[in-house]
């Protein structure tokens, strides 16, 4: 009791500032809370404002109108990725990020066919984001618009790059599949299969840490039919596809 006794005549005189302290802490509280309201609030908002500009993004695209549908359509792809472009706009300006340069991404890529040559800026600017899943997307999104233009040795130098980084975002046997057409393209048919080649054997001999073999991706089984195709002799050198897990 004595230290009770002792702690009260300390604070005596005090019993303000002790209750200023306390609605202070009080008013900390809340202000945290409502600041948490509101951040959970604002990324849901902008959680569906992205899912939006995507929904458009991907809607249907016919010339005669569609029956059925509850969604966006569009008639033609350069309108719908105008109105996607302009959806993605609305988030970056709106919400930080993630969102807002993710946004920007889609826009950017939805730009290729509107505008191919403030697309393909875009994009560059991009490959040098600080988000580095941004980073890679864009890239990969840059290879694949240096391909369609005939651009191939920008194309096939941005695959190497990501087939070489083998992200979650872009696999390596994704863009080394990429680098294989790239290089069917410039004629070049023994760099193609060898890549095709490498791509089919590591899958086939992939193993799980129970030493099971690893599902094959469908990048792998591409890449067979390509080989197979390209080059039947090469095709005939890979390793036995691993048997099936049989039900029971």
């Amino acid at each position: 009791m004595s230290i009770f006794d002792r702690l009260g005549d300390k604070l005596e005189g005090k019993g303000r500032t002790i209750l200023y302290a306390i609605a202070g802490l009080i008013v900390l509280a809340i202000l945290v809370g409502v600041f948490s309201w509101w951040r959970g609030k604002h990324a849901e908002e902008a959680q569906r404002a992205l899912g939006r500009a995507i929904e458009i993004a991907q809607a249907p695209v016919s010339p005669t109108p569609q029956t059925g549908t509850t969604g966006p359509t569009f008639t033609n792809e350069k309108d719908r990725a105008q109105a996607a472009a302009a959806e993605f706009q609305k988030v970056e300006v709106k919400y930080g990020d993630p969102y807002r340069t993710l946004a920007h991404y889609f826009r950017a890529a939805n730009l290729l066919t509107v505008d191919r040559a403030s697309g393909i800026k875009e994009l560059e600017a991009l490959t040098h984001n600080g988000d580095k899943e941004v980073a890679t997307r864009a890239k990969f999104a840059l290879a694949q618009a240096h391909e369609e233009d005939g651009q191939l040795d920008a194309a096939a130098a941005l695959y190497s790059e990501l087939a070489k980084a083998n992200t979650d975002t872009v696999p390596a046997d994704t863009a080394d599949l990429r680098l294989a057409a790239v290089y069917e393209k410039q004629g070049k048919k023994q760099e193609a299969a060898n890549i095709l080649f490498s791509i089919v054997e590591a899958a086939r001999k992939a193993r799980d840490k129970d030493g099971k073999p690893v599902p094959e991706s469908a990048a792998a089984r591409d890449a067979a039919d390509r080989l197979q195709r390209l080059d039947p002799a090469r095709f005939a050198q890979l390793p036995p596809e691993p048997p099936k897990d049989l039900p029971f």
